[in-house]
């Protein structure tokens, strides 16, 4: 009998994390669904066949943790942690919010990259995929921590793709525009449901989780030799980051 593929994904308890350990374990691999939130991960590892790990990128203990539980060998890595805070312009943002952005979304990744790594390589064909956003591409007025942060995401995916290019370990980032999950715009705006909705308003059909992990999935499972540097995705809606059709509009 064959080992099961193997994967981790970060963020795994809510949206576009639990999205894509569900697709990949239907995909047949043995998802580690990693996030802090335990009670959630523990369901989704029970509904999925997974296993939980209690894990916060942004420690580098708990990161060893997740690298000790996963083991020698590892064939998928899923950088999906990440999250915005806070939309104030620049001349009026809050430290603390830009901190965060850049401890998850870029420090909280190479941590976790740095410790799997070499799983990745015993694999003999490792596929780093990182979540990045289309942010990550476009600046836009109050979007300055979070277009800073999801850019550094894009800068360490290039990075890590130059370095090992004789590895074989395969390094890809997916870069999603508007995706309505249950919390990410909630959490942005510290709780705020009208400033939440309001991001949505009017789109008939912004993209799901689901949408993104179905797109990871394609993107983690092609031939070995065959690496999709990046996945620019968006709702056919979304022409650009200002430019949205949304009904009603005049």
């Amino acid at each position: 009998m064959s080992t099961p593929r193997t994967a981790v994904v970060t963020g795994a308890s809510s949206g576009i994390g639990a999205a894509t350990a569900r697709t990949l374990a239907a995909e047949g691999f043995h998802v580690f669904c990693a996030a802090r939130r335990t009670d959630r991960i523990e369901a989704l590892a029970a509904e999925i066949g997974g296993t939980a790990v209690a894990c916060d990128v942004t420690s580098e203990e708990s990161v060893a943790s997740l690298a000790a539980a996963v083991g020698g060998r590892l064939d998928v890595l899923v950088n999906n942690a990440g999250g915005a805070f806070g939309a104030s312009p620049v001349a009026e943002s809050d430290s603390d919010d830009w901190r965060r952005m850049y401890e998850v979304n870029v420090i909280g990744l190479v941590q976790v990259t740095r410790a799997l790594l070499p799983a990745l390589v015993a694999s003999g064909a490792g596929v780093i995929l990182n979540v990045g956003s289309t942010a990550g591409r476009v600046a836009y007025e109050g979007g300055g921590g979070y277009t800073a942060a999801k850019h550094g995401t894009k800068v360490v995916t290039e990075t890590l793709r130059l370095e090992l290019f004789d590895q074989p370990v395969r390094v890809c980032e997916i870069a999603p525009g508007m995706v309505r999950t249950d919390e990410f715009a909630l959490v942005r705006f510290d709780g705020d449901r009208a400033k939440a909705d309001a991001v949505y308003a009017g789109v008939a059909e912004p993209l799901t989780a689901d949408d993104i992990a179905d797109a990871i999935t394609w993107m983690v499972t092609r031939p070995p030799h065959v690496n999709i540097d990046e996945l620019v995705i968006r709702p056919r809606a979304q022409a650009a980051q200002h430019k949205v059709d949304r009904v009603g509009d005049s």
